[in-house]
């Protein structure tokens, strides 16, 4: 199994913070995907905007493959100040 964590807007834009499921094997791009599936709101904002992806805590692109326990979190881009 895997954790997908949810932080900041994407959290709030979701109503969610965390989904756990089984993702080894896939891409992260293909763990947007299915997630996207859920309904239009995890679409627009799992497919459609920016979204950083950290596998384990460390930043990853959509190409990085999953194993069984990693632990996945996602978040809208930051900006600083």
């Amino acid at each position: 199994m895997n954790k997908v964590l949810f932080f900041a807007q994407l959290r709030e834009r979701l109503g969610c913070d965390t989904v756990q499921l089984d993702a080894q094997g896939m891409s992260v791009r293909e763990l947007r995907q299915v997630l996207a599936k859920r309904d239009e709101r995890w679409r627009t904002w799992l497919l459609d905007k920016d979204v950083l992806v950290a596998v384990n805590q460390t930043l990853v692109d959509d190409n990085a493959a999953l194993s069984t326990g990693d632990e996945v979190a996602m978040f809208p881009p930051v900006t600083g100040g």
